[in-house]
């Protein structure tokens, strides 16, 4: 039987510290969601200001680089790209650029997704927290 690593409730503190960090030093009001591997909510943070609707798209965009395994952002280029067909993708809601998988020892353990900013200033936040944990 193999092991593998998976995200601790300190672990997501820290990545939420980082996140959070990198969006306040920029004056970025984001939500930031942390999901684990199977794309189940284990932090979800509203900044000040932040809009409403981020709440909902910041864990979607999560999920999607959960299960996904990979960047968000590679289903959103593929809708642009004439591929439509994933709009209809079951159980994935946030194919929008800002959703970014957390790589341990080459296994994907969670993801975060921010949602407020455009969406390479999201991505700029999430991977500031991922960077938190020292990866």
């Amino acid at each position: 039987m193999q092991t593998k690593p998976f995200l601790t409730l300190d672990d997501v503190k820290k990545i939420a510290a980082g996140a959070e960090a990198e969006a306040k030093a920029n004056k970025w009001n984001v939500v930031i969601a942390i999901v684990d591997d199977g794309g189940h909510l284990l932090w979800l943070q509203r900044l000040d200001g932040a809009a409403p609707i981020s709440s909902q798209i910041a864990p979607g965009k999560a999920r999607t680089a959960a299960l996904g395994r990979r960047e968000s952002k590679i289903y959103e280029d593929l809708i642009n790209n004439g591929r439509f067909s994933f709009l209809s993708a079951p159980g994935l809601e946030g194919m929008l650029e800002g959703g970014v998988p957390i790589v341990v020892d080459g296994h994907v353990v969670g993801a975060i997704g921010v949602s407020g900013v455009k969406s390479s200033e999201d991505v700029q936040i999430g991977k500031a927290g991922i960077a938190a944990l020292g990866l």
